[in-house]
C-alpha cells in the first residue's frame, strides 16, 4: 500500500477545490440567462476590444490599440461619470476637484 503524507492529502483537497469551483465558475459562465442578462447593449463595446485585442495578435498593433482604446471607452462610458464624481469629492485639490465636478456632468449614476 502506498502511504499518504499529510501534506499530500491537504493537496489533493485543495486541487479538488479549485477544480471544482474552475468548473463551477465555466458552468455559470455559460449559462443563457446570466450572458443575456446583462451583455446585448455592451456588444458594439465587446467587438471592437476583442477585434482590437486580434488585430494585435496579427501584428498590426497601432490600429489593434486604436479598436481597443474605442471599445474600452464605449464599454465604460457609463461608468466614467461615477468615477469622476468620486474623485472629483475624494480629493480637495482646487484644480483637479473642479476639473473632476466638470467631467462628471448630469450622468451620475448615484
Amino acid at each position: 500500500m502506498i502511504s499518504v503524507t499529510e501534506w499530500q492529502k491537504i493537496g489533493v483537497g485543495t486541487t479538488g477545490f479549485g477544480i471544482f469551483f474552475i468548473l463551477f465558475g465555466v458552468f455559470l459562465y455559460f449559462d443563457s440567462v446570466l450572458l443575456a442578462f446583462g451583455n446585448r447593449h455592451k456588444l458594439k463595446g465587446t467587438s471592437f476590444f476583442l477585434g482590437g485585442v486580434v488585430i494585435v495578435l496579427l501584428r498590426w498593433p497601432l490600429l489593434g490599440m486604436f479598436l481597443e482604446t474605442y471599445g474600452f471607452f464605449s464599454l465604460f462610458k457609463g461608468f466614467f461619470p461615477v468615477a469622476f464624481g468620486f474623485l472629483g469629492n475624494a480629493f480637495d485639490i482646487p484644480f483637479l476637484s473642479a476639473l473632476f465636478r466638470r467631467l462628471q456632468g448630469t450622468n451620475s449614476m448615484v
